[in-house]
């Protein structure tokens, strides 16, 4: 899915959905659906889980750690699990604990087009990336 408008064809009234947006907790595309149709514009979170998670401070940190990585040195390329460690080291947590946060960050940074995913040295679609990531600057 290209995330913009689509339509289709009910009988002889043509209906166009609105574009996808991004889940503000997670950073993952949120698709239109039909009960969501009159609060569409409010819509702001994939699920019940990512509405009380919302954005904590250490999900600021990591968005501040893999910004701050890329800026370092000239890096051209961080993997994500450095943010986690950094953040893991500063904070006392674990860091396991920070691994799908830091991946979170990530998405939430491309939304906002500071960053792109990478996979395998190939740009991915951040909703769908499996395994370990990476981001750069986004060109």
């Amino acid at each position: 899915m290209d995330g913009g408008a689509r339509s289709w064809r009910d009988g002889e009234d043509e209906q166009v959905t609105p574009p996808d947006k991004t889940c503000a907790s997670c950073g993952r595309r949120i698709q239109w659906r039909k009960k969501w149709e009159r609060d569409w514009e409010q819509v702001r979170y994939c699920s019940s889980a990512c509405r009380r998670r919302g954005v904590t401070p250490v999900d600021q940190a990591l968005e501040d750690a893999l910004l701050e990585l890329l800026g370092a040195a000239g890096a051209m390329l961080v993997d994500v699990g450095e943010a986690a460690g950094a953040v893991a080291a500063a904070t006392g947590t674990p860091r396991r604990e920070l691994d799908e946060p830091a991946r979170r960050a990530a998405r939430r940074l491309v939304d906002r087009g500071e960053v792109t995913v990478v996979q395998g040295g190939r740009v991915v679609d951040p909703s769908t990336a499996k395994g370990p990531i990476s981001v750069r600057r986004a060109r």
